[in-house]
């Protein structure tokens, strides 16, 4: 393997034996004079293939160690999440948890927006989070306040191809949040944000919001105006919060619902409601 451009002492631009460029992380291995060839390649801790020109900045100024564990951190995301995940999300853990650990240094804490909604609304993205920081822990012993678990929860959900972006993250979780608040003040309910039955909810809030997104709302054949009578008929309160919620996507984001999106919101929110009336 040839080492031809210091990144820093422990990265280095490289080819392999069949001339593909790769960064490749080892202790002292961009320290020698370039170019060079190393023929211990038990020397080499880590390698990345494709890796932009952008990020080698990044690459530069964090520390290996951080850089290293983002990458485990990753991996095992990738291991556990049931999507693709963008290759970008080693090198943004990395530079988000470089920052983390000088705040903590630094005694600076911030607020993280949204909170209480991105730990409801995607829990195994959550959990993974959770499990980082003790990585964090474990590895380098560093503790970092639980608060941050959210903050690398949200860069799992960006990586995610159906979000793909901080932006539709965060926007997402408020559309959740201000529906979530209609059905409790239009219901006179409290919704259990802890319990499977509103993890299902949120779930079916999540995906009509990316597709209100993307311009691609539900529209159903015309079989569907007898059904949607039939529900609206049947359960006239849920129907009227339903119209409510239509009104503020509507008038807030110009995003109306079609009668399909609006059934299954009635069928969602009445099944929420009924199992949160069983549970108590």
């Amino acid at each position: 393997m040839q080492i031809f451009k210091k990144i820093n002492n422990n990265v280095a631009l490289a080819r392999d034996a069949k001339g593909r460029e790769l960064v490749v992380f080892g202790k002292g291995i961009g320290f020698p004079a370039m170019p060079y060839e190393l023929t211990d390649l038990s020397a080499v801790q880590r390698t990345f293939y494709d890796v932009n020109e952008k990020y080698f900045a990044l690459l530069r100024d964090i520390p290996g160690e951080v850089f290293l564990l983002a990458d485990d951190i990753a991996a095992d995301a990738q291991d556990e999440l049931d999507c693709s995940l963008s290759p970008n999300l080693t090198y943004a853990l990395a530079d988000h948890l470089n920052f983390a650990i000088q705040r903590c240094r630094d005694g600076i804490a911030l607020q993280t927006p949204l909170a209480y909604d991105i730990r409801h609304l995607y829990p195994q993205e959550y959990s993974l989070a959770k499990q980082a920081l003790h990585q964090l822990r474990d590895t380098l012993h560093v503790e970092l306040p639980d608060e941050e678990a959210v903050s690398i929860a949200m860069h799992f959900i960006t990586a995610e191809s159906e979000v793909g972006d901080m932006h539709s993250t965060i926007l997402t979780a408020k559309v959740v949040s201000k529906i979530s608040a209609l059905v409790e003040k239009n219901l006179s309910v409290k919704l259990d944000k802890d319990s499977f039955s509103f993890s299902r909810f949120a779930m079916h809030l999540r995906y009509l919001v990316q597709r209100m997104m993307h311009g691609k709302p539900l529209s159903g054949d015309t079989g569907m105006d007898s059904m949607f009578r039939t529900v609206s008929r049947e359960y006239p309160k849920i129907y009227a919060c339903v119209q409510k919620i239509n009104d503020f996507l509507t008038a807030t984001y110009g995003w109306p619902c079609s009668k399909e999106e609006q059934l299954y919101l009635i069928m969602h929110i009445h099944r929420v409601c009924c199992e949160r009336t069983e549970e108590e």
